[in-house]
């Protein structure tokens, strides 16, 4: 998903997930720009959809697809798997939400909206998930995938360890 507003070279700055911020700005923010995106490009936003998306925004960690189909049918939505994976297909192929491939989960985008390379902290201990942006084209790995003919289309990097809160409580 792009935007009008960053070109291919700019990158959000921001990490987002571990610290304190306004959720409920971020929750509205980010359904409004999924909202907006359906709206202009013609996609249908249904309210599975919808609410599959909400469920991930509710926290910054992430979810399996099972735990989402639980969340669904709480919600009044079908009990069965492909209700939640075609939701969560959706979310991602339109940039909303990312797969992380470790947890075999997926997790809210923190980015809406900005064309980027996501890297993800993923806490070993509560599996919280921050979002931060890495530039693979621009460093080591893209040199070295220029000098061998090679054209990057996607990356994926997901560090372990822990949360700033797990890294305190753990702390003697």
């Amino acid at each position: 998903m792009t935007s009008g507003s960053q070109t291919d070279h700019e990158l959000p700055s921001d990490t987002v997930g571990f610290d304190k911020h306004n959720h409920a700005d971020c929750i509205n923010t980010a359904v409004a720009a999924a909202e907006s995106h359906c709206a202009s490009n013609g996609l249908r936003f249904t309210p599975v959809r919808h609410k599959a998306l909400e469920i991930l925004l509710q926290e910054h960690r992430a979810l399996g697809a099972y735990e989402m189909l639980d969340r669904l049918r709480d919600a009044g939505f079908g009990s069965q798997p492909p209700v939640a994976y075609r939701a969560l297909e959706f979310l991602v192929a339109n940039g909303f939400a990312h797969k992380i491939e470790r947890l075999n989960a997926f997790v809210a985008c923190a980015h809406p909206g900005a064309n980027h390379s996501p890297a993800f902290m993923i806490c070993r201990a509560c599996d919280s998930v921050a979002e931060a942006q890495s530039a693979p084209a621009r460093d080591s790995l893209g040199d070295a995938a220029r000098a061998a003919g090679f054209q990057i289309e996607r990356t994926l990097v997901e560090a372990v360890g822990l949360c700033p809160t797990c890294a305190e409580k753990a702390a003697p």
